[in-house]
């Protein structure tokens, strides 16, 4: 027995866990209590890490389809066929024949963030896909156009703040999201604590807005008509004081000009919220000595994700609240590398999806067209996918219709460990080590932090007999599509050269950490397995922007030519019962349901309807309700809630493991319902081409009466 630390890869709150080790086995799970960012917080993902390593189903070496039915193949003989066939693709039909689609998954792993990147450059297809585009690419557009850079996100300075605004997000239970925030709770209830206060806006009561000093019930997908509006007040009132940040931003005037239609009284009725709520709320924000806004899922995945996620940082700046301490702030993590203030910007549209003419945004494609990529025939017809750690055929708007297409592709090669709804359309299927088994370090998330902090941890448990690195895997991936073949040299294909005692993944991450703001190296990570802690957020402008202009772009033209379309919505006609979606502490997407401990109990995967609603469809909790939209229906077991706002209903993400020819015997015995048999593949928001998931058109009726 003994003891191992490391970081959590189940969500972005990057929590330090101590593990208890047998032999190969995890047998034990604790927070870190000397972890130097999470201080010992443990949620029930973190705590189920042991039993999900040792997932029964979980796949331990490569299988080949045969027939109907999947068969173990070595190594070399899967990655031969994966060479012989993806070759053929493309020799006869080019490499837009080949898609590739990462998963959200991806971004947990180092190996992610190491080698994605060259696997999408040698690949060379215009058709590359990821998970962003149904979840925060309207965030990367907005700070994009903003400052210059996709990653150049603030986040809230929580733990010096005032006063916070949250927006479509619930991190009492998603723990946050682009937003690295560990115990989120306890530090909400600090605040508080301190004298500061925070209001969530939210159709649905979630745990956090029950926390908070005020909650508004928002009709789903008006947060832009809120947002808008408070501008409105900012400048209405003499509000708008931006301090240290004037010199540095451009556009304000036309802000102004733009928000003139959006009076509070204007959105009131639109959005479900009183004007004098509006205009005390535009008050509140400005007269906190420190002050945040903060948006996520609720505010992204709607039909004007970019511009509601553009307001959110407007509202920061507007109040000189963004780039101080307790505002919004730009961390800078150990493997960064300063800018210079600025650069070459941001700009979509380099190329366009061949069937819908969709644009391109920061180099992919929505994954809302890849079935139509599938299924039309023509010069660049997708004929192969390559798939790495998603399961698009459950995450994927209208996905009755891509599970469909799934199943014609001439050849898939899937990265995952399980044979899930996705994965059972492929040829080939390579699993990656379980998370004992792999060094972690947060590439991503560490670009979110509410406090820097730098943290390194190696494998709990050595590699098995038979397993292979997600690093390598993705790699000899590499070398096949840059026409090398699955024996191609890994080294080189990353640039590296020479002998090091260092693993490949050690030297990469090594040769970041050298070249970043605090000069770290990997050993000083491994000296201190609890996490090196950087010190608080610190001021990034100007250093931070990629703009031509070396200032932040607080009025880009691509946002500007789109509010016109947001006013036509605002008087648009609008009844019947709207669908969202909804975060649960126990769930993350669609990983983890096949974890005993995470599934049992009350059921997850409810339709939650608000009293007078069922009363009026004659639903019962507990009962069936058949719900409808343009694309498909599902039958959901109903639960009554006053914590849902009268006139939306709620199905949470990632569910629907009823379908044939999966290995997933305890997310099988609680599939749930598929929410996106319900979502439109045909709703985008222009700007970021992501999809429309919350604010879904829907009909609800009881089954009792069909």
């Amino acid at each position: 027995m003994r003891t191992a630390w490391t970081t959590c890869p189940l969500c972005e709150a990057t929590c330090g866990l101590e593990l208890t080790v047998e032999g190969d086995r995890i047998t034990a799970v604790r927070g870190d209590r000397q972890d130097s960012f999470s201080g010992g917080f443990l949620c029930p993902k973190g705590a189920s890490l042991g039993a999900l390593d040792a997932d029964p189903d979980r796949l331990r070496e490569p299988v080949v389809r045969r027939g109907t039915s999947f068969g173990p193949v070595s190594w070399d003989e899967a990655f031969a066929l994966v060479d012989a066939r993806l070759r053929a693709v493309i020799d006869a039909h080019g490499r837009d024949a080949v898609a590739l689609y990462l998963g959200n998954p991806t971004v947990h792993s180092p190996a992610g963030g190491l080698y994605a990147g060259a696997l999408r450059k040698a690949l060379g297809s215009r058709n590359f896909f990821t998970a962003a585009t149904v979840d925060q690419m309207p965030k990367h557009v907005a700070c994009g156009l903003l400052y210059g850079g996709i990653f150049s996100i603030p986040v809230p300075d929580i733990d010096r703040t005032d006063f916070l605004l949250l927006l479509g997000a619930d991190p009492f239970s998603s723990n946050g999201s682009l937003w690295t925030v560990p115990d989120a709770p306890g530090r909400l209830k600090a605040l508080r604590r301190r004298g500061g206060a925070f209001v969530v806006v939210d159709p649905r009561r979630s745990r956090t807005a029950a926390a908070a000093d005020q909650h508004l019930a928002i009709v789903p997908g008006t947060d832009v008509f809120l947002l808008l509006a408070m501008v409105n007040e900012l400048f209405a009132a003499s509000l708008v004081d931006l301090g240290e940040l004037a010199p540095h931003v451009n556009g304000v005037a036309e802000v102004r000009e733009l928000s003139a239609p959006f009076t509070p009284e204007a959105v009131a009725q639109r959005c479900g919220v009183d004007a004098g709520v509006i205009r005390a709320l535009a008050h509140r924000l400005a007269a906190a000595p420190r002050a945040a806004v903060y948006g996520r899922i609720g505010t992204t995945a709607v039909e004007f994700g970019t511009v509601a996620s553009w307001l959110v940082d407007v509202l920061n700046v507007l109040t000189g609240n963004l780039d101080r301490p307790g505002g919004a702030m730009f961390p800078l993590p150990a493997h960064a590398k300063r800018g210079t203030g600025t650069g070459k910007g941001f700009a979509t549209g380099r190329w366009r999806s061949r069937v819908r003419g969709l644009p391109e945004v920061a180099g992919e494609l929505p994954v809302v067209t890849l079935a139509d990529e599938i299924t039309t025939p023509g010069a660049g017809q997708v004929r192969a996918l390559v798939t790495v750690a998603g399961n698009p055929a459950l995450s994927v708007p209208n996905s009755g219709r891509l599970d469909a297409a799934l199943s014609t592709l001439d050849f898939m090669v899937a990265v995952d460990p399980y044979l899930n709804e996705t994965t059972r359309h492929a040829d080939v299927i390579l699993p990656p080590p379980p998370p004992s088994r792999r060094a972690h370090y947060d590439l991503a998330f560490l670009s979110f932090t509410v406090r820097n902090v730098a943290k390194y941890s190696p494998p709990a448990v050595p590699p098995g007999p038979g397993e292979v690195d997600e690093g390598e895997i993705l790699l000899r991936l590499t070398g096949i599509l840059a026409g090398q073949g699955p024996d191609a040299d890994l080294d080189a294909l990353v640039g590296l050269s020479g002998e090091s005692e260092l693993g490949r993944d050690e030297r990469l991450l090594d040769a970041r950490l050298r070249s970043g703001p605090y000069g770290l190296t990997l050993a000083d990570l491994l000296d201190r397995p609890h996490g090196v802690d950087l010190g608080p957020l610190t001021s990034r402008v100007p250093e931070i922007l990629r703009t031509p202009s070396g200032r932040i772009e607080l009025c880009p033209e691509p946002i500007a030519a789109d509010v016109p379309r947001v006013l036509a919505a605002l008087h648009a006609p609008r009844d019947g019962l709207v669908l969202v979606g909804r975060r649960h502490l126990r769930s993350n997407n669609s990983w983890l349901h096949n974890v005993p401990a995470l599934v049992k109990g009350k059921r997850l995967c409810t339709l939650l309807v608000h009293p007078d609603d069922a009363a009026r469809l004659g639903l019962v909790d507990g009962g069936t309700a058949r719900v409808t939209s343009r694309v498909g229906e599902v039958e959901a077991t109903v639960e009554v809630s006053a914590d849902m706002a009268a006139g939306v209903v709620s199905l949470p993400h990632g569910w629907g493991h009823d379908r044939p020819g999966t290995r997933l015997t305890t997310a099988r015995a609680h599939p749930g319902v598929n929410v996106n048999l319900l979502t439109d593949d045909l709703a985008v928001d222009p700007l970021s081409g992501t999809a429309v998931l919350n604010g879904v058109h829907v009909r609800v009726t009881s089954s009792a009466v069909q």
